[in-house]
């Protein structure tokens, strides 16, 4: 040891001065609207590349083609496998194709499926309630065949009616082992609201995320790191959180689509959290 390196290290030392562990982001997941036209245009193709990116996670959403982009269940699984990822949930219609659903997502293996739509329009209290009685049975019907029931918020949970955030009516009265609260952070913020908040008094509650980086003023996604959105801080809060997976999701882009996924990718990858 020099004696400069000496004398900076034995301040530091005397100072009390201690550097926390850090650890990198992992497992970093992406929700496959963000390329939804590629995924329509050439699925395998598409999912090989953002294998090559490094992706691990995937979440699905319903499309043109059905579920899969007009892949087959099992023919989704396999290539996932094959390509070292796992498929872990997707986001389906609840409606007359509803029980298909089901038995696509057992075929799959994925783990969870969720509804991004409440079961009727209705910016009410009242509907609220309702609707999470329905999501309670919902989650009883996955439950029964292995899969996990959810719902992905937007913006339009986080009105306040009659002095009460709707968003906090489906916390409420859903039944937290039935039903997943996937929380997209970006529509939160973009509501004016603060995910920490959430996590602090709900802590658990929200075992998928949606992690995207939005700019409050268009009320559009953006690549991470030019919008509004803390997202070191709300991986350093991953646990309070309950967060198990996450996924990159990015709607529009200053660039293509793979563009604007790699420049996200790398945010990730080189963050200390």
């Amino acid at each position: 040891m020099n004696r400069r390196h000496f004398i900076t290290s034995s301040a530091i030392l005397a100072a009390g001065v201690s550097f926390p562990n850090r650890r990198k982001v992992r497992d970093i997941g992406i929700q496959l609207y963000t390329v939804r036209k590629e995924m329509l245009a050439d699925p395998a193709g598409t999912l090989k590349q953002l294998a090559a990116i490094g992706f691990k996670e995937l979440e699905s959403a319903r499309s043109d083609k059905g579920n899969y982009y007009g892949l087959a269940p099992k023919e989704m699984r396999k290539i996932t496998e094959d390509l070292g990822m796992k498929l872990r949930s997707g986001h389906v219609h609840v409606d007359n194709d509803w029980q298909q659903s089901l038995e696509q997502a057992t075929e799959t293996g994925q783990q969870y499926i969720i509804s991004a739509v409440l079961p009727s329009q209705g910016q009410t209290v009242d509907h609220y309630k309702e609707s999470a009685e329905a999501f309670n049975k919902l989650g009883e019907e996955c439950k029964k065949a292995g899969l996990h029931f959810g719902y992905h918020n937007h913006d339009s949970e986080f009105q306040t009616v009659d002095g009460t955030v709707l968003y906090d009516v489906l916390l409420k009265y859903t039944d937290p082992s039935l039903v997943t609260m996937e929380m997209d952070l970006g529509w939160v913020v973009a509501a004016g609201h603060d995910p920490f908040h959430y996590f602090s008094l709900y802590p658990g509650r929200f075992p998928l995320w949606h992690l995207k980086d939005m700019d409050k003023i268009r009320k559009q996604s953006t690549e991470f790191g030019q919008g509004q959105v803390d997202i070191k801080g709300l991986l350093q809060h991953a646990k309070q959180s309950g967060m198990r997976y996450f996924f990159l999701e990015q709607e529009e882009y200053a660039h293509t689509a793979f563009e604007s996924i790699r420049i996200d990718y790398d945010y990730l990858s080189k963050l200390d959290i």
